[in-house]
């Protein structure tokens, strides 16, 4: 693949043309000539965009597919180019498909059908049989056979011996473990978040207890043990000052908060929207600044669009009886925009990688084009033109976002809009 960039503004903070305006040649996937303008002899395909700007490629730590089982919501291929139209270049994909992916022939295959894509696929394998929570799974077999994390997607570990013997463990070859925060016997049969909004509603609520609860214990359970622990979309205030402190304590964690967790407070449940409808739970303004400022002083360590795409006839239905989840692959860049600078938005679209065992290269001659191109300028109200994924419950649908997105390329391929 042999690309000519034209007039392409680098928001890249270790590349030496941070923050300035270059032409940038590629060939056979590696930028071979970066300067303000370059002649093109060889007839290379020219990519010259409205205000465009480029980035090293971003990150998803939590994405759903669906596929193998649920190929209804979401399949691989579709999805990967969804995360690529998305200015994502690698995403790590959750176990929850049917079966479950808990084996070292599971993630084999899972990693087979991306095989040759622009975006690198990165298989999270299940933390326990069928992710069950009762048996631990074939952890380091899965390891072998490149599975980056182990985590029972949404599904809490109830047993606090399982959740230390899996970190004593995955220690032994370097293994993340997952553990999603929220004690069950807390949440109940909640459906959103505990608060006023939910009483006036009459909808059950999951109070914020219930993830700080499973924080804490998952923490002091890190610090019995050592290993490597990430904690998933953190939601409330206590949540990230209690990762604030064991940080301060260098316990080896991280974590990540949902995109749409920054974005919408439970108020916005009025209706009884079921695209609304996630877990953990929207929560309050109060928590919402919490976790921005998580996010700003580096408390929490990723965002991620939690992208979990799930068909009509489990949404179009009663609240209490829908799925949870949303897609968020296609919105993430211009939620994010409405939040934080373009600089800061782009550190957060790109941190996390190393977490999970990916290497980083900056925007300069001799590295491996591995790049987001996108224009940060551009408003537009997010409508069901902009959905990519099969399924399309979409939280962000109708909302005013800010930056659009024109592809990737990686992997020595360039997929465009």
């Amino acid at each position: 693949m042999n690309i000519l960039i034209k007039s392409a503004t680098i928001i890249d903070s270790k590349s030496e043309f941070h923050n300035t305006t270059q032409d940038l040649l590629i060939e056979k996937g590696v930028i071979t000539k970066i300067s303000n303008s370059i002649e093109n002899p060889k007839n290379y395909k020219e990519i010259s965009l409205e205000n465009l700007h480029i980035s090293q490629g971003w990150f998803d730590s939590s994405v759903s597919f669906g596929e193998p089982g649920y190929e209804e919501r979401e399949t691989i291929q579709n999805g990967l180019k969804t995360a690529a139209l998305s200015g994502f270049t690698t995403v790590a994909v959750n176990a929850n498909s049917n079966p479950v992916i808990d084996s070292n022939a599971d993630i084999t295959f899972i990693n087979s059908k991306a095989n040759n894509h622009a975006v690198s696929l990165l298989p999270i394998g299940a933390l326990t049989v069928a992710s069950k929570g009762e048996h631990l799974a074939e952890l380091y077999d899965m390891n072998t056979a490149g599975a980056v994390a182990f985590y029972d997607y949404k599904k809490p570990i109830d047993n606090p011996n399982l959740m230390k013997i899996a970190l004593q463990y995955a220690s032994n070859f370097d293994g993340l473990v997952c553990s999603f925060p929220q004690e069950n016997k807390i949440s109940g049969n909640g459906v959103m978040n505990e608060n006023i909004t939910s009483t006036r509603l009459g909808l059950k609520g999951i109070p914020a207890l219930a993830e700080e609860l499973q924080v804490s214990r998952d923490l002091f359970l890190l610090e019995y043990t050592g290993g490597k622990l990430h904690i998933p979309t953190i939601s409330t205030a206590t949540s990230v000052n209690l990762i604030k402190e064991a940080k301060k304590k260098k316990l080896d964690v991280t974590c990540s908060v949902a995109i749409h967790n920054l974005y919408f407070a439970d108020a916005v449940l009025t209706d009884f929207d079921t695209n609304y409808k996630v877990l953990p739970p929207l929560r309050t303004q109060s928590d919402i600044d919490a976790l921005i400022e998580g996010v700003k002083d580096g408390t929490i360590d990723m965002v991620t669009t939690d992208h979990n795409p799930i068909d009509i006839e489990e949404k179009k239905i009663e609240f209490d009886h829908a799925n949870y989840g949303t897609i968020g692959l296609e919105s993430a860049f211009g939620a994010l925009q409405t939040i934080f600078t373009t600089k800061k938005t782009i550190d957060v679209l790109t941190k996390g990688k190393a977490r999970f065992g990916v290497e980083t290269a900056p925007i300069a001659v001799g590295n491996a084009a591995n790049i987001a191109l996108f224009n940060p300028d551009a408003k537009y109200t997010f409508s069901k033109k902009d959905i990519l994924s099969k399924s399309k419950n979409a939280m962000f649908e109708n909302e005013s976002l800010k930056g659009t997105v024109y592809g990737i390329i990686a992997n020595n391929q360039a997929v465009l809009k």
